[in-house]
């Protein structure tokens, strides 16, 4: 890194920060959400998951680990908590019987699609700012407040 091109300015770390407090108040947000509807932050991640899942083979612990960035077998006690909780299915892949794929249940889905819904619409409230911080540091422009 050369220093007179890419110096960090105070307005780098001004628009990191308040980036960084954006991320923090919507995690918030969210957990909170989640709470709500009686599940943990990390359960409703994993339910996310599985819905947004559109690859070419069925969700599995493996790929949820893999989404949720977490140890597999931390991915397959959650798994473990959410069939015990009535949110996720497991069934013996047809083609690999060593391999179990997750599906949601019609109450998990029920509680996704209310925290999805309200999910959305606080992106969308955000998104303004979020764009006006993430140019502030392509273009190490002037930085506004949060």
């Amino acid at each position: 890194m050369t220093k007179k091109q890419d110096a960090l300015t105070d307005a780098d770390y001004e628009a990191l920060a308040n980036l960084r407090y954006i991320l923090r108040r919507f995690t918030d947000f969210s957990a909170s959400a989640a709470q709500r509807e009686g599940l943990p932050t990390q359960q409703h991640q994993a339910l996310l998951a599985i819905k947004g899942h559109r690859g070419e083979t069925p969700m599995t612990v493996g790929i949820l680990s893999e989404r949720l960035v977490v140890a597999r077998h931390t991915a397959s006690e959650l798994v473990e908590r959410l069939v015990g909780g009535g949110y996720v299915t497991r069934e013996t892949d047809a083609h690999d019987k060593r391999r179990q794929t997750l599906a949601l249940t019609a109450k998990a889905e029920d509680v996704l699609t209310r925290l999805s819904a309200i999910h959305r619409a606080e992106i969308r409230h955000m998104a303004p700012r979020l764009i006006e911080l993430l140019g502030d540091l392509q273009t190490k422009g002037p930085v506004s407040k949060p």
